[in-house]
């Protein structure tokens, strides 16, 4: 399994348009986070580690994935994160092929 926790890719989708145009870096994976019937207090896993996220069955249409943007003018990462759905970031974007 290729490497989710630490990919760097950008912003694609309408949802979060204050983080277009701007390098993510990929910190952890909420599953099925995007889903209309998801339920933070019962679903509201978070996958920090990748051989936590393979276990799970790896990111699918339906997850947000945890992500911080590169602050170039201070040279380094956000310590804010935003949740973004992952079929709305460039590094799962063959995932809209399923979703």
């Amino acid at each position: 399994m290729a490497r989710t926790i630490g990919t760097i890719t950008t912003y694609n989708g309408d949802e979060h348009p204050y983080l277009r145009g701007h390098k993510l870096r990929v910190v952890a994976v909420l599953p099925r986070a995007s889903a209309a019937d998801f339920d933070p207090d019962r679903d509201g896993r978070v996958l920090r580690d990748d051989d936590e996220i393979e276990r799970a069955g790896g990111v699918t249409a339906g997850d947000r994935i945890e992500v911080q943007p590169w602050l170039a003018r201070e040279q380094r990462w956000s310590f804010v994160t935003s949740d973004p759905r992952a079929i709305d970031l460039a590094c799962f974007r063959h995932l809209t092929k399923t979703h």
